[in-house]
């Protein structure tokens, strides 16, 4: 096994993708981190004061003394977050495209230990790229947001620990979306425009329509989002199981959505849900290399 893994190493190291998606990845990261952080620097401004009030008299903090920057850092690393679930769509799907699935296979013992290996390197990859995007993340809370509003030392951990827990699982994630498709165009295109676009309208959709707020709980990217974000809203006391039955649907949509992740239930509930969806995928992924055919 340590020799599959060394080996898979050495060939996602020979090739540009590693290092090419870490550009946008830290990109992404510094600049929504910096231009959120700088939008809620003034807090009780931001959400305006009747929210503002309210989440102060939940969590008995003075709304200009919340650390606001633990929000700008969840939307940053939550967007960044897309990096390294593209780069685990290349893990198969890049395989089969490249013809190297023959030889990946062929001198591995079996095909179990050859995914396992694959997997055990993709998750390395996947905290690697968790452990950069907090890095930025929080370098670009430190430029935009006053110091007396920054993370305190247990949540800059919770944050750390949660943006990597993120970027594994993520990643694992789009091995077993790429794995089930077994194309790369399609399996990129449809998690960006899945991620980005369509979840988001679905849950802001059905949120106005039918006040189906457990959609964003759920479904993969609100769970995915709900990790670093549900550490934000559990630290400022409004995930959906601690928010009041006085904040109305709108105030819960604003401040659920400061977070970047509305209708998230709380950080573990969203990890242990997405990593559900994780294992699906992956199963799913999984299950279908033991019996195709690579030739």
């Amino acid at each position: 096994m340590g020799n599959l893994i060394k080996a898979e190493f050495r060939k996602t190291l020979s090739l540009k993708t590693w290092w090419v998606l870490l550009i946008p990845l830290v990109l992404v990261a510094f600049w929504l981190t910096f231009a959120w952080g700088s939008l809620t620097n003034d807090f009780a401004d931001f959400l305006g004061g009747k929210d503002a009030r309210q989440v102060s008299d939940m969590i008995g903090l003075d709304p200009n003394k919340i650390p606001v920057g633990l929000l700008a850092l969840a939307h940053g690393v939550n967007i960044a977050q897309l990096v390294p679930a593209l780069f685990g769509v290349f893990a198969l799907a890049g395989e089969y495209r490249s013809k190297t699935i023959t030889t990946t296979f062929l001198t591995a013992p079996n095909r179990i230990s050859a995914l396992t290996a694959k997997m055990l390197t993709y998750a390395a990859w996947g905290a690697i790229y968790g452990l950069v995007s907090f890095g930025v993340s929080a370098v670009a809370v430190m430029t935009s947001v006053d110091s007396g509003r920054w993370p305190s030392t247990g949540q800059w951990l919770a944050a750390l620990g949660g943006t990597v827990l993120a970027a594994v699982l993520v990643t694992l994630f789009g091995i077993g979306f790429g794995a089930v498709l077994r194309s790369v165009p399609l399996a990129v295109v449809l998690l960006v425009v899945w991620f980005l676009i369509l979840e988001n309208v679905l849950v802001i959709a059905f949120w106005a329509w039918g006040d189906v707020r457990i959609l964003g709980g759920i479904l993969p990217n609100g769970t995915a989002n709900g990790i670093v974000g549900g550490i934000a809203a559990d630290a400022f006391g409004f995930n959906s199981l601690d928010l009041p039955s006085s904040v109305d649907s709108g105030s819960q949509l604003v401040l659920q959505l400061t977070a970047s992740a509305p209708g998230v239930l709380s950080w573990w509930a969203s990890a242990l849900i997405f990593f559900a969806w994780t294992m699906v995928f992956f199963g799913l992924g999984w299950a279908g290399n033991q019996r195709r055919d690579i030739t």
